[in-house]
């Protein structure tokens, strides 16, 4: 299943995460694994200090690059024009790779007020084709508004923290508007409480499916491109095994209810970590 970005690019719908995947052989082998089970798009960061086993896992897939849709991400410390170009080659070494298809900014930053430079960096690889989209993670609205009014490249995507208990609905009404994917991280509330909601639990019995599997399938059917993150091989294997079944619009308007405004990550208005 996939998506067309505002600028033309096609992106999987489904990926695999691998935030907090410890590098070498556990990353490696994770994406080998993802691969074989049929995803096509892998989301690291330069953050995650996982670039190089990420990419061991691409080589050893034995996957054309081409099927493949690469996301990383510049972070904090390495915001600014020069300064996120550098970053760029680091990441781009350490993956193996010629090119990635998506490279995003990892967070605004706004008391610190680099991420138009840094946005602007990305548009600068962006023209000279290195790579094939460019888009921003955490932007609250005002974050946005201004890279919309100051920048020459639209972003095709903003990847925020997203999941039934924080639904961002305010945010993703406003993206849809300027034809900005939303893109949702912690989509299972990193395997928090919203799992064991009754609502939840007995829709994954009535359907069939586990919990997980339903509120995939809710990430799915609300348009959003979602990227679950496991390293146990079964758990690979469940989180892709949504294509079988649909929730039904009641069903899908009952967990729209359950929105908390309750985050588990940091706000991105408050969050400057280097």
């Amino acid at each position: 299943m996939y998506v067309t970005l505002n600028n033309g690019v096609k992106m999987p719908q489904l990926g695999f995460g691998v935030f907090k995947v410890k590098d070498g052989s556990i990353a490696t082998e994770a994406v080998k694994k993802a691969i074989e089970v049929g995803y096509r798009s892998i989301d690291t960061a330069a953050i995650y200090k996982n670039e190089n086993g990420v990419g061991q896992g691409i080589k050893d897939s034995g996957i054309n690059r081409e099927e493949l849709f690469i996301t990383t991400k510049v972070w904090n410390g390495d915001q600014g024009y020069e300064k996120t170009l550098k970053a760029f080659e680091e990441s781009l070494e350490k993956l193996g790779l010629d090119y990635v298809d998506l490279y995003l900014i990892h967070w605004p930053m706004p008391n610190v007020d680099k991420y138009v430079d840094t946005y602007k960096a990305l548009e600068k690889l962006y023209e000279d084709g290195r790579v094939r989209a460019i888009g921003v993670c955490n932007f609250q609205i005002p974050h946005l508004e201004r890279l919309l009014n100051e920048c020459k490249v639209k972003p095709v995507l903003n990847q925020v923290e997203l999941h039934p208990y924080f639904s961002q609905k305010e945010l993703r009404d406003f993206c849809e508007k300027h034809e900005i994917f939303v893109e949702s991280w912690g989509p299972l509330m990193q395997g928090g409480e919203v799992l064991n909601h009754k609502l939840i639990k007995d829709l994954a019995a009535s359907y069939g499916k586990t919990p997980a599997q339903v509120i995939i399938r809710w990430h799915l059917q609300n348009n959003l491109i979602v990227i679950p993150k496991s390293v146990t091989p079964s758990r690979i294997e469940e989180n892709f095994d949504v294509f079988d079944f649909e929730l039904s619009s009641e069903d899908m308007m009952k967990i729209n209810g359950l929105n908390q405004n309750k985050r588990i990550g940091a706000n991105p208005d408050e969050f400057y970590r280097m």
